[in-house]
């Protein structure tokens, strides 16, 4: 019993000091200079700007010039010109502008070829009013037309130059009306009804 009481009185003279730090470790480097230097937070960035013309296709272009050369043969537009004519079919109209020419059509500032995609017939009723009275090489045909497709669009042009040419001469009417280019057509496509599959077709009939 001695000994332990001997070994216990030693220990507690013993003093054991310990501090343990707040902060974790930390290794610290040396900066090193750098080569560049960064731009400060302050300093604006440096903007990139790049434009690029777009060239315009061939079809553009020549519309655009189309536009010109109705423009400079229209002074004041459509509405100020004295051979005027509205002509209707279906869904389309079509105002038209006669001037002394050689037989040039024009419509929508396109070629009447190109505008009526080469169609033979549509071609020919722009230009019936004309040959029926031997001006196809003595008028220029300006239109401008909208609605419908293109086959209405183009017996609205027969319709409205027809009617340009009486402010040309009344004695043009006799002839005109002749050949009935002086009738506005009015037949549409009748409108679809309730219960019908069309205007007039009706749904199979079931018995049960």
């Amino acid at each position: 019993m001695a000994s332990i009481s001997n070994l216990a009185s030693s220990l507690s003279s013993l003093s054991f000091s310990s501090q343990v730090s707040q902060r974790p470790n930390t290794i610290s480097f040396p900066r090193a200079n750098s080569m560049f230097a960064l731009p400060a937070k302050s300093a604006r960035r440096a903007s990139l700007s790049i434009t690029a013309t777009v060239a315009a296709p061939p079809e553009e272009e020549e519309i655009i010039e189309l536009k010109k050369y109705v423009k400079s043969r229209l002074p004041g537009g459509f509405a100020a010109q004295k051979i005027i004519g509205t002509g209707r079919r279906k869904c389309a109209i079509a105002r038209v502008v006669l001037q002394e020419g050689t037989g040039k059509v024009i419509i929508n500032y396109r070629d009447a070829k190109e505008y009526l995609q080469g169609n033979p017939l549509w071609l020919q009723y722009v230009k019936v009013p004309l040959v029926t009275l031997g001006y196809e090489n003595s008028y220029d045909i300006f239109v401008k037309a909208h609605g419908g497709g293109l086959s209405g669009q183009a017996q609205a042009i027969t319709l409205g130059v027809a009617r340009a040419l009486l402010k040309v001469s009344a004695d043009h009417r006799s002839p005109l009306k002749k050949e009935g280019l002086l009738t506005r057509d009015a037949r549409v496509v009748e409108r679809k009804k309730a219960g019908l599959k069309k205007a007039r077709k009706a749904p199979q009939f079931s018995k049960r």
